[in-house]
């Protein structure tokens, strides 16, 4: 379970919404929606604790350390950095115990699953936008984590790897895991997911998506 009491963030004396409070059932799969500029991914970053709230407090119901994996925006990665795909894939076995022949034969799983034959030792500078994006998804796909937060994963994605993306979500979720999605494509939101977060200057809203979608539409953005 993902509860927030009194939350509150946003820069330094300027928060983006009053305290609200809300929790997300563990097990559940919820879209953030809002305009650009209302606070989606800095809330993500808030719940994974990457950024600290300017009020209140993030609990999460986690049976151990590494129960959280997050997914950023592809503009805050270093695609300079000197690592391969399958390098950057591999990172998702943080903390998890397995012998080298179970991690090689789940790595290639994970990269055929993702359509990533092929680019095994390309660095990341020579990856298209799509292909980073599918290469992060494996990365996640290799986590134990029952929380996930995934900050707009279709970002780059064409019609064929996002509908590799829904698949993977649908059965991330049916596993049981609780997941938290920045999704600007609100048609997606109302075929795929049930509930949405949706953020204003007001406040915050927790509802089914086709209720919020329907009585508060959003602009779309590309």
């Amino acid at each position: 379970m993902i509860r927030c009491q009194g939350l509150r963030w946003g820069a330094p004396g300027q928060p983006l919404t009053p305290a609200v409070d809300f929790e997300l059932a563990a097990g559940s799969l919820t879209a953030v929606i809002g305009a650009n500029g209302s606070g989606k991914s800095s809330l993500l970053k808030v719940i994974a604790g990457l950024q600290k709230p300017l009020a209140g407090k993030v609990s999460l119901e986690v049976p151990r350390r590494g129960s959280l994996s997050f997914l950023p925006q592809q503009q805050h990665l270093d695609r300079q950095f000197p690592i391969s795909v399958q390098e950057l894939v591999a990172a998702g076995f943080w903390g998890i115990k397995q012998t080298p022949r179970q991690r090689n034969e789940r790595l290639q799983t994970v990269l055929a699953d993702w359509c990533l034959n092929g680019l095994e030792q390309r660095p990341l500078m020579a990856l298209s936008g799509g292909e980073l994006q599918r290469a992060l998804l494996a990365r996640m796909s290799l986590a134990e984590a029952p929380i996930l937060l995934l900050d707009e994963p279709h970002a780059a994605l064409d019609e064929d790897g996002q509908a590799l993306l829904w698949k993977h979500i649908h059965a991330w979720h049916a596993a049981g895991r609780t997941l938290v999605v920045v999704c600007h494509d609100l048609a997606a939101v109302r075929q795929h997911i049930p509930r949405a977060l949706r953020i204003k200057s007001s406040g915050c809203v927790l509802a089914p998506s086709t209720e919020l979608i329907v009585q508060q539409p959003i602009t779309q953005v590309a």
